[in-house]
């Protein structure tokens, strides 16, 4: 017999049981705060109505800091006449890194390379500061394939476990030999990058019996998984996808002894500082790191102040050493399209950049009835069709590339002639890593920007931060462009 309640629930006076529950939300004072950042960007981006793109669509991103560029870390610079005389061997390098390395057509070391593989192969915490195109990846990548050969060398990986004896017997499974666990890792900020960089790496750690795996997103992860299963020494990847294989237990990152962080302020400004964190505490406590960017500075302090032992700091040829002409062009809006049309024009390989993805279509698609052979590179496009037009402007069967940022860092195509920046730039650092398309390994190359005449005191200042010079800077007009200097 149940028990009969006393008392029970009383609702309050205002009680009102159809009143719908109140949904979670910001408080007014962050709500204001948060439409006044929409409202800015909104106006920053009037002309095509979409945030500008900054990284690919798969990983996690924070928004850009507009603050200057913090102070660089006090480093030893390294100019071209240290590297002078010097070859690979003498940096501590094994024969057959040295002999691939001539077939990849490095037959001398850079300043980078020159300033840092002989730190690297020592095991000692790196660095590295280096204007784009000037051989960072062969930098660390010789180094770190050198330094695991000399730890295997020493005893220092786990022996290959053996499988114990086992009789076939019926309803018996046989013992598997253990996987063997990657000793190195190498994060990148973009899946191109990360794919550059197993380009290069690859058959220098092949040369010596180590083999690499590339783990980036936006593509299917069971070929991923399947690598991993066979067993690597070094893995190459994008932070969201090696923390979504730790998180999978596909990937044991224990053993790892030597890890690389290439575009280390980017992976920051990206927001992956944490992603990075959380990996790097993955791996072996106290192992060897090397950091490695064009404009390595204070961003990073956090990853120096945790990761690295009195890291040696090494900077080669300042980004204002670049033999690159930088021209700032005042057009405007109405003539823009056709002014771009010209300079894409131009003989030779070109890059455009746009801030978004929407505008780098328009522009790809004005240029292509103008009879311009051109591809597109950007977030929107899956991963197989960026490689697809990747290709497509590195065969030259396109001699323009329309390209959102996603491209203006690590990505290296040979004989760029001409970079056109169709809009301004976040930041300085954006400028250098865009420009830093052309110019690259000690060729000279041509950077050119549009804008318009209202921005040309902003466009000064940032410039001035960059340290860039500036040889012309003036108004044009359609059919001028053709007679710039240069």
């Amino acid at each position: 017999m149940a028990r009969k309640r006393s008392g029970g629930f009383k609702p309050p006076a205002n009680y009102d049981p159809n009143r719908k529950p109140r949904r979670a939300g910001k408080p007014p004072e962050r709500q204001r705060r948060s439409d006044a950042v929409t409202e800015g960007r909104a106006r920053g981006d009037e002309q095509r109505g979409e945030r500008p793109e900054r990284e690919l669509p798969s990983e996690r991103s924070a928004p850009r800091s507009t603050s200057p560029i913090p102070q660089r870390l006090e480093a030893r610079r390294t100019t071209a006449a240290d590297a002078a005389g010097l070859s690979f061997q003498d940096l501590g390098l094994g024969g057959n890194l040295v002999r691939v390395l001539g077939e990849l057509g490095a037959e001398r070391p850079f300043p980078i390379q020159a300033a840092t593989i002989p730190d690297a192969v020592v095991g000692g915490d790196v660095l590295g500061r280096a204007r784009t195109g000037s051989g960072k990846t062969i930098a660390f990548g010789a180094g770190l394939v050198e330094r695991l050969l000399r730890l295997k060398g020493q005893g220092a990986f786990a022996s290959d476990p053996k499988p114990a004896q086992s009789r076939k017997q019926r309803g018996v499974r046989e013992t598997r030999l253990a996987t063997r666990k990657p000793k190195a890792l190498i994060l990148a900020p973009t899946r191109e990058l990360a794919l550059q960089i197993d380009r290069t790496v690859r058959p220098l750690a092949r040369s010596v019996g180590f083999y690499t795996a590339q783990l980036v997103g936006g593509v299917p992860v069971d070929s991923q998984i399947h690598a991993l299963e066979r067993g690597v020494d070094i893995v190459i990847g994008t932070p969201g996808r090696v923390e979504d294989l730790v998180a999978r237990r596909r990937l044991d990152l224990r053993e790892v002894l030597v890890s690389v962080i290439d575009e280390a302020d980017h992976m920051c400004d990206l927001g992956f500082l944490e992603p990075v964190q959380r990996v790097l505490r993955q791996t072996v406590r106290g192992g060897q790191r090397l950091l490695f960017s064009a404009t390595l500075d204070a961003s990073v302090s956090a990853l120096v102040a945790e990761f690295l032992r009195d890291p040696a700091v090494h900077e080669a040829e300042e980004a204002s050493a670049m033999p690159v002409e930088h021209r700032v062009l005042l057009v405007q809006r109405a003539h823009k399209d056709e002014v771009l049309a010209e300079l894409a024009a131009t003989p030779g390989r070109t890059m455009v950049f746009c801030r978004t993805r929407a505008y780098a279509e328009q522009v790809a698609e004005m240029l292509a009835e103008g009879g311009v052979k051109v591809t597109a590179l950007h977030g929107n496009l899956s991963q197989a069709r960026r490689e697809l037009n990747l290709a497509k402007f590195t065969s030259g069967k396109a001699s323009v590339l329309v390209a959102t940022d996603v491209a203006a860092r690590g990505l290296h195509v040979e004989g760029v002639d001409l970079v056109v920046q169709a809009d301004l730039p976040d930041d300085a650092k954006v400028y250098l890593h865009r420009a830093g398309r052309t110019g690259r390994a000690g060729t000279a190359g041509n950077a050119v920007l549009l804008i318009p005449p209202s921005r040309e005191a902003r466009t000064r200042a940032m410039l001035a931060e960059a340290e860039v010079d500036v040889s012309f800077v003036g108004e044009v007009e359609p059919g001028f462009t053709h007679r710039l200097p240069g």
